[in-house]
């Protein structure tokens, strides 16, 4: 025992030496303890000038930002001073400064808003348009294909030459894209016919950028529903509202400089018409794929038929075959005047004229549960100029008529102003569609079963 005490005395004595040699023993003993307790101290000195870090090559480095945040700043704020004062004098470096910013602030390319309201020329300030969908011409029976009717550098300059008419139709294309976009999804059952018209032709002139001849809507807006196949457009003080089993046929068309574009959709809330719209818009495919440089229209109103007449529908537990209707057809469009003279028939057995180059069709399709034959029905809302005549002998018609001409030409109008909508026949001139000069377009129905 006396061994182990003799050893335990000098280690006892060795405390107050280490307390003698340093005056700060309760700071440096443990040495960890002592660090760890400077270093909160640098870092709540540093707290106040937002540092968080605990090295001072750090604290330098923030210091050295901060400083250089706060001259941006302050040079920022004298530079808009300048701009609100109006004051051109400063320095050389300063200016420079303001210019690098103002370039660093250039806006890029404009977005469509949600509802649509910037023009589609504003979207695509360069001119180009996008495509739509290009299909192969089709080979023809006797085994000829149309695209090698000229070599690849006639097609080439032909293209170039024709490129700013197809550029006109990629534009009103786009535009009837977007519109037809935006109306499925606001439309609902509730809506008032006139109000779905009037929110679609609005739309349709804010992005065509309406002027005048050089662009605009092409036709009134159809809303044909039910057993009403065409030609349908509420009148000022129709109340018709949209109900949840209706079947609605929104037919509208845009143009930049007489460009026509006729495009037609069908909108449905109840699913069990989902085939009878799937079958139509086989059809339509069908007669795209098949139309082409000296095809005759008798083949493409074939395929059509060949194809609808292939679906079934089930409503209310009673199957319809899906027919065409065979007195409503696709046609031919010329500049500012939306039925050219051709028509493109959608049931077999029609004429056997032949599409030519260079020419623009619509290929409409009509297909029904009913009979597949539609009559004149309810009143007439569309009224357009006949293309081919010039002259009316009553001073009075004549004069209704000519005011017409120079804005409107001979696309279709609407008979009476609809909120928006243009007043194209003033009331002295209903009677113009019994001189020929203007023609009345009814609604076309067919009877449902």
């Amino acid at each position: 025992m006396a061994d182990v005490v003799a050893e335990q005395v000098p280690e006892q004595k060795e405390v107050p030496t280490r307390e003698v040699n340093g005056e700060a023993d309760d700071k440096e003993e443990p040495e960890p303890v002592g660090e760890a307790t400077k270093k909160k101290r640098k870092k709540k000195k540093k707290s106040n000038k937002s540092v968080a870090t605990g090295g001072d090559a750090e604290a330098d480095e923030v210091a050295e930002v901060t400083e250089v945040t706060k001259q941006l700043e302050k040079q920022a704020i004298e530079d808009k001073e300048k701009d609100e004062d109006g004051d051109e004098d400063g320095n050389d470096g300063e200016g420079a400064a303001g210019k690098k910013k103002k370039k660093k602030k250039k806006k890029g390319p404009k977005s469509q808003t949600d509802p649509p309201s910037v023009p589609i020329g504003e979207l695509y300030p360069n001119g180009a348009f996008p495509y739509g969908q290009e299909c192969e011409y089709p080979t023809i029976k006797d085994g000829r294909s149309a695209v090698w009717r000229m070599s690849i550098e006639e097609r080439r300059a032909l293209d170039r030459a024709n490129e700013e008419m197809w550029n006109d139709f990629r534009q009103a294309a786009e535009a009837h894209r977007q519109v037809r976009k935006h109306v499925r999804s606001f439309m609902k059952p509730g809506m008032t016919m006139i109000e779905i018209c009037e929110r679609l032709e609005d739309c349709s002139r804010k992005l065509i950028k309406e002027s005048g001849l050089d662009a605009g809507l092409a036709f009134p807006t159809g809303c044909s529903l039910n057993h009403c196949a065409a030609h349908y457009t509420p009148n000022a003080g129709d109340t018709t509202v949209l109900q949840y089993d209706d079947v609605c046929k929104i037919d509208f068309g845009t143009h930049i400089n007489g460009r026509i574009i006729d495009c037609a959709f069908t909108v449905t809330f109840n699913p069990k018409y989902d085939k009878l719209l799937e079958a139509v818009r086989d059809a339509t495919n069908t007669g795209i794929k098949n139309a082409g440089i000296d095809v005759r229209l008798c083949d493409v109103g074939e395929a059509i038929q060949e194809v609808m007449e292939s679906y079934e529908v089930e409503l209310d537990g009673k199957t319809y075959q899906v027919k065409p209707i065979r007195n409503l057809n696709g046609h031919s469009i010329g500049q500012y005047r939306i039925h050219a003279g051709k028509t493109v028939p959608i049931v077999k057995g029609g004429e056997a004229t032949r599409m030519e180059e260079g020419e623009v069709y619509a290929i409409e399709t009509f297909g029904s549960t009913g009979k597949g034959v539609v009559h004149d029905d309810m009143e007439c809302s569309h009224y357009m100029k006949n293309f081919d005549i010039g002259h009316v002998p009553i001073s009075s018609r004549r004069c209704s008529g000519q005011s017409q001409s120079p804005s409107h030409d001979a696309s279709p109008r609407q008979r009476a102003h609809r909120g928006s909508a243009w007043c194209a026949v003033n009331p002295g001139s209903w009677d113009l569609s019994r001189s020929h000069h203007w023609a009345g377009s009814p609604c076309s129905s067919t009877a449902p079963y």
